[in-house]
Order: C-alpha cells, then sequence, then structure tokens
C-alpha cells in the first residue's frame, strides 16, 4: 500500500468571523505524522480560543489512535503552547525566527471534553 496523505483546514470561530485557524497534514504511513500550521487573529482574542483550536487539531479523527505531531505556531504564543504541552507527550520545542516549532507525540485516548475548562499549570519545580 502506498503512502498518501491527508489535509484538513479547521477553524474556530468568535462573533467576529474566524479568529483562529490551522492547516494540518496528515501521513499515512505506519507511523502517522501530523504536520500542523496554527495561526490565530490578530489583536484580542478571547481566552481560550488558541486552546480550543489546539483541541480541534488534536481531536482530529484521524489522530484518534496517537501520531506524532509537528506544529509551527508563532514565537510568544504560551496559550497555544500550554495546551499542546497538556494534551501531548515528549514535547520538545525549538524557536525558528518569529516561530516555534514543536515536535511532540498524541497519546491515544486524549481527546478533550467540550466545555471542560484547562487545569491550572503545575507549580514551578525548583
Amino acid at each position: 500500500m502506498g503512502e498518501y496523505e491527508l489535509h484538513r483546514h479547521v477553524e474556530i470561530g468568535d462573533s467576529h468571523g474566524t479568529a483562529a485557524s490551522a492547516d494540518v497534514t496528515i501521513s499515512q504511513e505506519t507511523v502517522r505524522t501530523a504536520r500542523a500550521s496554527l495561526h490565530a487573529a490578530a489583536g484580542h482574542l478571547a481566552p481560550g480560543i488558541r486552546g480550543r483550536l489546539v483541541d480541534a487539531v488534536l481531536d482530529l479523527p484521524e489522530l484518534h489512535d496517537g501520531a506524532r505531531l509537528e506544529a509551527a505556531f508563532p514565537l510568544g504564543d504560551s496559550e497555544i503552547l500550554y495546551r499542546l504541552r497538556e494534551r501531548c507527550t515528549d514535547v520538545e520545542t525549538h524557536p525558528a525566527g518569529a516561530t516555534v516549532l514543536l515536535e511532540a507525540n498524541i497519546g491515544p485516548g486524549r481527546t478533550s471534553r467540550p466545555g471542560a475548562p484547562a487545569s491550572p499549570p503545575s507549580p514551578p519545580r525548583l
């Protein structure tokens, strides 16, 4: 069976239209890899919009049985980074200009609960 890729576009809206979006390409190799580019609209966004975008990407049906994630998002977007760290394992990040490149594993069975509040951050280890 030959390799092929699935392409998905995800959008999260608010009262002003599309607030955040992601373009996702999922390889269908033995070890699936999702490559995602996450973007948020300029200006103030309601808290949680960026986290909902991460959830929408990681909840794609093609990723439910675990996959590798390679993501790019704006440097300084702590909400996206925080949610990715909550939902993924073995997270590694690398700055690349004004972008963060992230590599991680998406764990099986780690789908979000719609409307569930994000858990508070763990205290830093000293």
